[in-house]
């Protein structure tokens, strides 16, 4: 049985712990630099724009986490949830916290009348791949991700020509 419940501000190390975990899962363990200051300002700061939800065994221990925060569809004029992370401690894969996390994101867009619930997958990981396939979840063909980092972001961002009003 999996308790889902929102994150606490005593959930900030837990939930750090395991994005570093997650990390190295996804082969990047020196790639996180969020620190337990960064994740309590984005969760809990004054005008939070980021969210998160424990998922907890029965006796209280934390399992697993989902991170996540809202995007909006034009087309369909509605916000939606974008799932950032969502992570099961490896000891509890398969015992339905993932699965519960999943399903409160869910529940949340249903009823605040949001049009979906989207995530991005690494295509090598074949057991997430078919966790989410067999909970009716589809992959976007024709889609592709792109990502504008690092020094490219600096570099284009600070190469602003357009004159931009407030």
């Amino acid at each position: 049985m999996s308790v889902i419940r929102p994150a606490t501000l005593s959930d900030v190390p837990a939930i750090l712990q395991m994005i570093h975990e997650l990390a190295v899962y996804e082969k990047e363990p020196d790639a996180v630099k969020n620190t337990p200051e960064m994740l309590t300002e984005a969760l809990f700061g004054e005008n939070p724009r980021v969210y998160a939800h424990m998922a907890e065994n029965a006796a209280g221990d934390v399992q697993g986490f989902a991170l996540w925060f809202l995007n909006y569809s034009t087309w369909e004029g509605v916000h939606g949830i974008y799932l950032e992370d969502l992570y099961v401690t490896p000891a509890a894969r398969g015992e339905g916290h993932g699965k519960a996390l999943l399903r409160h994101l869910a529940a949340t867009a249903v009823e605040r009348g949001y049009a979906r619930v989207e995530w991005s997958v690494l295509d090598w990981n074949e057991p997430s791949i078919n966790f989410y396939r067999n909970l009716g979840a589809v992959p976007m063909d024709g889609w592709s991700t792109f990502r504008l980092s690092g020094d490219a972001l600096g570099a284009f961002g600070s190469d602003d020509k357009v004159m931009a009003r407030g």
